[in-house]
Order: structure tokens, then C-alpha cells, then sequence
């Protein structure tokens, strides 16, 4: 096959994939799609063929029709044995494999070939969980990949790191492919609006046989009206209700649980840090990809703060982070972050110029009963003290750390 040239690098990814090169495990990239799973896929060929120019690369595209007769895992366990190199190891890239029927057994049946190497992505949350991780008896390594960083975005579009650079970012969001597209409102929501029908239709009703979509629509307009705020299934479906469309809490829950399995919006649960643990009601969701909420409901002035909580939400996941919304009593910690054992306490204000706001934010974090770091993020740049070891640090500033 030819891999594309002049490809962006995403060495993040890329690097926590190279130390299972040629290994006898499952090399999985997950995500939304569009995101670059299959560029990612590119770059690693590229970089076999940097190391060997004879190569040999099976490479199984399911979106292209060229591979429509691979419908089974006995189809794909058969394709692969048929066209692997009989004299070296055989490198074998599948793309949307989750769209082969029992792909799992698939999979485990070529894992018993030492002279394969496999690596595959999918646009589903679920694709390896519960049985499936069983077939698979731990021999993956699965890499979830996300929109573009702040920092991706400035290299994929040549741009310099200015505030206009970041309002682009907030207001486009990062999927890879709009750098081959202008930066214009008409253009790139529409671009977008196109991907989000895809992802609708093709991961959620076609996936699910989901019957009622103007309902799934109305939901997702829901969710971006309502970005980082707090609801049950209970008080989403109460207000659909009085908007006069009826779904049922439990009906709410299903869908809201294919929109996340799709990665369309992640949902986070609250902790509580007093009593160290999880409410099992009312979550905060927002976008994977902000630019996709803009094309659906809008790029308003009105909601900066909601979209600057939703940037800050996805460069934690960026980093690595299992993220949750903190609650301290009667007061909430916009995220807590948490990685290899360590955790991050963070407030998104738009300012902290006023007084209240400033006692309320810097308050919260203080009154938090641990030595981790806190940090409170705004639009305002300030390169001052802290206030009482609390650091206040610009959204701008916030994107371009690696954490």
C-alpha cells in the first residue's frame, strides 16, 4: 500500500506504542473517530519501513469496500494466513476492526502466530472490555487517542502561540484533519457537522438500532447547551419532558452510555473528598471535541467558561489523567486529576478579579485536606505570587503544560 507523505507526528502516542513493536501483543488505538487512529497506523509503517525497506505489511482498511468480504473473524483469521510473508515476521495494521464480526476470536487465534505482530484501532468505548478482554487474556495494550493538544493544533496549522491561535483552538477544536481546510466558521462547521452524522449514524443508531433519534439529537443538543453542569438521567429526562419529549431515566441512561461508547462526550463522576467516595448520581459531561458542540449549538460568548472547562477537562485526559469533579462539603473542585498515584486539584474561573470569586475559587482548593498541587485557571494571565501556595495560571499558559 502507499502511506501518505507528510504526515504530523504525534509522538505522544507513538512512543507509548514502539516498546511493544514486534512483540507478541495487541497494539490497540481507540478514540472518536477522525481523530488520527489511522494515521497513527501510517506513521508506525513508515517507521518499519525506515528500519527495513522490504518489510512485510498487511494492511485491512474496513471502511474501504476492498475489504467488505472480511465480515468474521474466520474471514479476517483466513485473509491474514493467506497473505503473510512465509520467510519473515508479517506486521498486520487493521483499521475500525470493531465493524468484523467476533474480531476477538480473530485476533486470538492469529496471536498464536509468533511471525504475526498486530495492530488495529476502533471507535468504540466498549471494544475491549468484559468478555472481550477475556478472549483477549490480557495480551493487548490498548492507547485511547484524542483530539488534538493546544500544542498539536499550533503544529499542524503553523500557527504561533497567540491568543487568536487559541481562540481558533476553542472555537474549531483539533480534529487533525482541518488543517487541510480554511479556518472559517462556514467551512469547518460544516466539515464538522458532517463528521458528528457520521459518528451518530454510524457508531450509535446503526450500532445500537437505536429507533428513537430525534430524541438521541435532542440529547446531544441537551448536553452542549448544558456543558459541564450537573445531571442525573432523572433531571435530564425531567426536562426533556417539559420540553415535551418523553424518555424514560433508564432510556436517557442507554443513550447517554452509546454517546460516551462512541466518545462523542465523556461523562465524569463527582468524589467526595471528605467521605472518599463516588456519588452514584449526578455526573458532568462534556465534548471530546469542542468544535463539534460549536457546530451544533454554537460558538457563544455566554459559555466561555463552560468551553474553557472543557478544554481544561481534555488536556487532563491528554495527559494521562483519570479525572473526576471533587466535592468538599457544599463547595466543588472543578477536576481532580489523577495519575500514577499522585493527584492535581484544579478551578476554572474567568477571572478572579472580583473579590467573591476570587475567595470562592482559591477558598475551595484550600480547604481541601491535602499537600497535592492546586492550581486555579483563568483567562487572566498573571505572573505573580500564589495566594497562600495556590497557583493562578492563564488557560493559554495551562494548555501548553505537560503535567
Amino acid at each position: 500500500m502507499q502511506i501518505p507523505q507528510n504526515i504530523h507526528s504525534r509522538t505522544r502516542y507513538l512512543d507509548r506504542v514502539r516498546p511493544f513493536m514486534g512483540k507478541n501483543i495487541i497494539k490497540v488505538f481507540t478514540g472518536q473517530r477522525r481523530v488520527g487512529k489511522s494515521y497513527l497506523l501510517f506513521q508506525l509503517m513508515a517507521f518499519l519501513q525506515e528500519q527495513d525497506k522490504n518489510v512485510a505489511i498487511l494492511y485491512i482498511n474496513k471502511e474501504d469496500l476492498a475489504f467488505s468480504f472480511i465480515k468474521t473473524a474466520s474471514d479476517l483469521h483466513e485473509y491474514v494466513m493467506a497473505n503473510k510473508s512465509k520467510t519473515s515476521k508479517t506486521y498486520v495494521f487493521i483499521d475500525e476492526i470493531q465493524d468484523i464480526l467476533h474480531f476477538e476470536v480473530g485476533l486470538r487465534s492469529l496471536l498464536l502466530y509468533e511471525d504475526i505482530d498486530l495492530y488495529c484501532t476502533g471507535s468504540n468505548a466498549n471494544l475491549l472490555s468484559g468478555d472481550i478482554a477475556g478472549h483477549l487474556s490480557g495480551r493487548y495494550i490498548e492507547v485511547v487517542v484524542y483530539s488534538l493538544s493546544y500544542v498539536e493544533f499550533l503544529d499542524f496549522h503553523s500557527l504561533k502561540d497567540t491568543q487568536s491561535s487559541l481562540d481558533k483552538y476553542l472555537k474549531y477544536g483539533g480534529l487533525p484533519y482541518l488543517k487541510h481546510l480554511p479556518l472559517e466558521d462556514a467551512i469547518v462547521f460544516e466539515y464538522l457537522k458532517n463528521i458528528y452524522s457520521t459518528i451518530v449514524y454510524r457508531d450509535i443508531i446503526n450500532r445500537y438500532a437505536v429507533r428513537n433519534v430525534p430524541f438521541l439529537e435532542q440529547l446531544v443538543l441537551f448536553l452542549a447547551g448544558n456543558t459541564g453542569s450537573i445531571f442525573s438521567a432523572k433531571k435530564i429526562s425531567d426536562f426533556l419532558k417539559s420540553q415535551r419529549i418523553n424518555m424514560a431515566p433508564n432510556q436517557v441512561q442507554t443513550y447517554i452510555q452509546h454517546l460516551t461508547n462512541a466518545f462523542l462526550i465523556h461523562k465524569v463522576a463527582r468524589y467526595d473528598l471528605i467521605g472518599k467516595r463516588l456519588f452514584e448520581i449526578g455526573e458532568k459531561y462534556y465534548f471530546e471535541n469542542l468544535g463539534i458542540r460549536h457546530g451544533l449549538w454554537g460558538y457563544r460568548i455566554e459559555d466561555l467558561r463552560k468551553i474553557m472547562e472543557n478544554a481544561v477537562y481534555n488536556h487532563l485526559l491528554f495527559n494521562g489523567y483519570k479525572v473526576q469533579v471533587g466535592v468538599i462539603g457544599a463547595a466543588e473542585i472543578d477536576f481532580i486529576g489523577e495519575k500514577d498515584g499522585e493527584k492535581l486539584y484544579l478551578q476554572v474561573a474567568l477571572t478572579i478579579n472580583d473579590t467573591n470569586t476570587l475567595e470562592r475559587e482559591f477558598g475551595n482548593l484550600k480547604n481541601i485536606p491535602d499537600s497535592y498541587p492546586k492550581m486555579v485557571i483563568t483567562m487572566d494571565a498573571f505572573s505573580g505570587n500564589t495566594y497562600e501556595g495556590i497557583k493562578s495560571i492563564d488557560l493559554r499558559s495551562f494548555l501548553k503544560m505537560i503535567l
